[in-house]
C-alpha cells in the first residue's frame, strides 16, 4: 500500500472515531498522526478567559495566547509554520468549530509537503469535530480550560449559554462574559436560523444563585418562544410571564433583537436595559439605536392593553451592533474615570479598523478592561457584539 493510500485509511479511522466516539481524542490522534509520517500531533484548548492555550497531554507546557505563534494562529484563524534548531518544523492549525474558535493543533514533522499540510489541516477539522461533540459530556475538557474554581452561581449560569461566537456567511455573532468564574445575573444568547440571528443579553437583578435562577429561566423562556417561531413580542411577553409565575420576586433587564440576514433589518426590544450601540464606517453613530424603553422583564408596568414596543432599524454591510450590560461602562479605570461609552466605542473602531476579527476584537477589549492597573468590575461584564456583512453580489449580474 501507498503512502498516500495508508494516509487516507489514517485519516478514515480518525473519522470513524471521531464519529463513533469510541476512544480518547489524545491517544487517537497520536496514532493518526503516526500513520501519517508526523512527528506528533497536539491539540491545545483556549481556557475559558481565552488567555492560555492548554495542552491535552500532560506533558507539553501550556502556551500564552498574546505572546506565541500558536496564540497567533488562534487570534486569526489562521495557520502559522515555524522551524526549530533541530532541523523539524511546527505547522499551528486553528480548531474553529463554525465559527467558534476552540484552540489549536500542532503538528511537528521534519518537513511540510503539500500533502501533508492538507492532511494536517483534515486532522485540525476532524479534532474539532471531536472536541464540539465530547466537551458538553466530558469533564476532563472543561477541567483542562479552568484555572480555578467557579462559584456556583457561575456554573449555573453557563451551563445554559451558547458558544462564544457563531455565524455563516453573512453575520458574526460573538460574546464575552466577565468575571469569568463568578458571574451572577449577567447572560447573552444567539442562535440561526434559515434567515435570522436571534440575539439576547441579560442583566438580572443582584449578583447570587437567585439572579443566575432568573437569567437562566429567562433564557429558558425565550428559547422556548423562538423555537416555536414566535415573533419579538410574544417572545418578551413569554418571558414575562415566566418570571411572573416562577420567580415573582425577580426581574432582569435585556434586550431582545433579531437581524434579517437577507435585508440587514434590526428588530429589537429594550426592556429597561442599555441601548445598543450601532458603528458605522469606523464611527460611533450616536443615539442612532437610542429608544425610550419598556420595564425590565419580570416587572411588566405596561398601560392596559399596551404590548412591548418593538423598533426597527436598517443595518448597512459592514455595520458593527454591540449589545451589552453596564458591567461594561461602569468599569473603573486607572485614572479613575468610568470605562464609558465612547471610550467602549472607540476601541472597537480601531479593532474594526485594523481589520480584527470580531472574536478577537471583543476577547482584547474585555482583557483590557481586567489587566488595566487598579482597574475594577463593579458589576458582571457582558459583551455581544453583531457584525452584518453579506456577500457581494458582483453587478451587472
Amino acid at each position: 500500500m501507498g503512502t498516500s493510500d495508508a494516509g487516507d485509511d489514517a485519516l478514515q479511522e480518525f473519522l470513524a472515531e471521531a464519529v463513533g466516539r469510541t476512544a480518547e481524542l489524545a491517544p487517537a490522534l497520536a496514532r493518526c498522526a503516526e500513520a501519517l509520517g508526523l512527528h506528533h500531533a497536539v491539540a491545545y484548548l483556549a481556557d475559558i478567559q481565552q488567555r492560555h492555550l492548554i495542552p491535552l497531554t500532560d506533558v507539553t507546557p501550556a502556551l500564552p495566547i498574546d505572546d506565541s505563534l500558536a496564540g497567533w494562529s488562534y487570534r486569526t484563524q489562521s495557520l502559522r509554520v515555524e522551524a526549530d534548531g533541530s532541523g523539524m518544523v511546527t505547522a499551528w492549525f486553528p480548531l474553529i468549530d463554525g465559527a467558534e474558535r476552540l484552540g489549536v493543533l500542532a503538528v511537528r514533522a521534519p518537513a511540510l509537503s503539500a500533502v501533508t499540510l492538507a492532511r494536517g489541516r483534515a486532522v485540525a477539522t476532524l479534532v474539532a469535530m471531536m472536541l464540539t461533540s465530547r466537551r458538553a459530556y466530558k469533564d476532563s475538557f472543561v477541567r483542562r480550560t479552568r484555572t480555578e474554581r467557579m462559584r456556583l452561581p457561575a456554573e449555573l449560569l453557563r451551563a445554559f449559554l451558547p458558544p462564544r461566537t457563531i455565524g455563516d456567511a453573512r453575520v458574526v455573532s460573538t460574546a464575552v462574559l466577565e468575571p469569568a468564574y463568578e458571574i451572577g445575573g449577567d447572560a447573552f444568547d444567539h442562535a440561526l436560523t434559515e434567515s435570522a440571528l436571534h440575539a439576547t443579553v441579560l442583566d438580572s437583578m443582584g449578583h447570587d444563585l437567585a439572579s443566575g435562577l432568573t437569567s437562566a429561566l429567562s433564557l429558558a423562556a425565550c428559547r422556548n418562544a423562538r423555537r416555536v417561531g414566535a415573533e419579538l413580542p410574544e417572545l418578551v411577553r413569554t418571558v414575562d410571564e415566566a418570571l411572573a409565575e416562577w420567580l415573582p420576586d425577580q426581574f432582569c433587564t435585556a434586550v431582545l433583537a433579531q437581524l434579517d440576514l437577507d435585508t440587514g433589518v434590526l428588530r429589537w426590544c429594550n426592556c429597561g436595559h442599555p441601548a445598543p450601540l450601532l458603528i458605522r464606517d469606523q464611527r460611533l453613530l450616536t443615539d442612532a439605536l437610542e429608544r425610550d424603553p419598556d420595564p425590565p422583564l419580570g416587572l411588566p408596568h405596561l398601560p392596559a392593553g399596551r404590548e412591548r414596543r418593538v423598533h426597527e432599524a436598517t443595518l448597512r454591510p459592514g455595520d458593527r451592533v454591540l449589545l451589552y450590560t453596564d458591567g461594561v461602562t461602569e468599569a473603573r479605570m486607572p485614572d479613575g474615570e468610568l470605562f464609558g461609552l465612547q471610550r467602549f466605542a472607540d476601541y472597537v473602531i480601531r479593532a474594526t479598523a485594523a481589520g480584527e476579527l470580531a472574536p478577537e476584537t471583543l476577547r482584547r477589549l474585555i482583557h483590557s478592561i481586567l489587566d488595566a492597573e487598579t482597574s475594577r468590575l463593579k458589576d458582571d461584564a457582558t459583551i455581544m457584539l453583531l457584525e452584518w456583512q453579506p456577500p457581494t453580489v458582483p453587478t451587472g449580474c
